[in-house]
């Protein structure tokens, strides 16, 4: 049976795990993670992951489950966040799911699409051809057999188009068709929908700006060099390919300099923000707050201590 849950939902930067940590603090809440990023362990400073010790005091669903050499689907993040969000439930207390990997909130809410499991040698033939030819000619070609999905797909973004021609290649439809079905997913209707993000736009490309270059104070740098250094990892993995260890990979590749690096992080992760962006804009009924208004928190806490009184039995209280 679907759960209800509060969601916290927001572009990359827009504060919304200090959000959460205050949010829990006064809420019988906890924290499930919503990030495609923050599974990964010894990626800490590229994926803003909270500190060990934030970690070993305040429970994170999700966070530092896998080795980068490991990929992750949103079916199997479906799976492990039903499992989490059971466990908090039966021990009286509510979900806050929180990040900004809106395919997995969108699994969360609407279920997934009926679509085939990954096929390795179709996936080396795929990634053959692109080599080859060039990612833009198979978006080109994708565009012919799948229109509505080329749509949405840039013509660099070589994981995505791999994945949709191997699903037109295996079930002969397009995986623009398969993924408008609307299936049953693990989210109650009733879930509180919260997004926190800046109310300007140019806020949110300098707060961007600001946020990488403090990563790289932090030791990025280091980071990346350290998983670079291990050598079974490459760029055809989703730990790697994440903004920000992407960009100084190349550059720790010798393909560009640490400055240009750095630029195309940013602008990477502005990108990043956008499409969150957009993606939130069609998240019905999700109540926005202004990251940059110091008074946010205050009504974003009030709000869920309404939310959580309407509840069967009138909620959980305050701790």
């Amino acid at each position: 049976m679907a759960a209800p849950v509060v969601m916290l939902m927001g572009p990359t930067g827009a504060g919304k795990t200090d959000a959460a940590l205050a949010l829990v603090e006064r809420w019988p809440l906890e924290i499930v993670s919503v990030d495609s990023a923050l599974v990964f362990r010894g990626m800490d400073i590229g994926t803003a992951k909270p500190p060990p010790e934030v970690l070993a005091t305040v429970p994170h669903h999700l966070v530092d489950i896998l080795d980068p050499s490991e990929s992750y689907s949103a079916g199997r993040f479906l799976a492990d966040a039903e499992a989490a969000i059971a466990d908090i439930r039966d021990r009286g207390r509510v979900p806050l799911l929180v990040g900004g990997t809106m395919l997995y909130f969108r699994a969360l809410q609407s279920g997934l699409a009926p679509l085939p499991a990954a096929d390795p040698a179709l996936r080396q033939r795929i990634d053959s051809r692109g080599a080859a030819e060039g990612w833009p000619a198979l978006h080109a070609e994708l565009a012919r057999l799948d229109p509505e999905a080329a749509a949405r797909i840039r013509p660099n973004d070589r994981q995505r188009i791999q994945r949709a021609l191997e699903v037109i290649t295996l079930t002969g439809e397009p995986i623009s068709a398969r993924q408008r079905q609307d299936l049953r997913g693990s989210v109650a209707k009733g879930a509180l929908r919260l997004v926190l993000a800046p109310a300007l736009r140019s806020a949110m490309a300098e707060r961007v700006e600001r946020r990488f270059h403090r990563m790289m104070e932090l030791g990025l740098l280091e980071e990346t060099r350290r998983l670079h250094a291990r050598g079974d990892l490459d760029e055809s993995l989703p730990s790697i390919r994440c903004v920000g260890y992407r960009q100084l990979w190349a550059h720790l590749e010798g393909r560009c300099p640490l400055p240009e690096a750095v630029e195309r992080g940013i602008v990477s992760t502005r990108q990043l923000a956008k499409r969150q962006l957009t993606w939130l804009r069609s998240e019905a009924g999700a109540e926005w707050f202004d990251a940059l208004d110091c008074g946010a928190l205050g009504r974003m806490s009030e709000r869920i201590g309404e939310w959580l009184a309407g509840q069967a039995g009138g909620g959980p209280g305050v701790r």
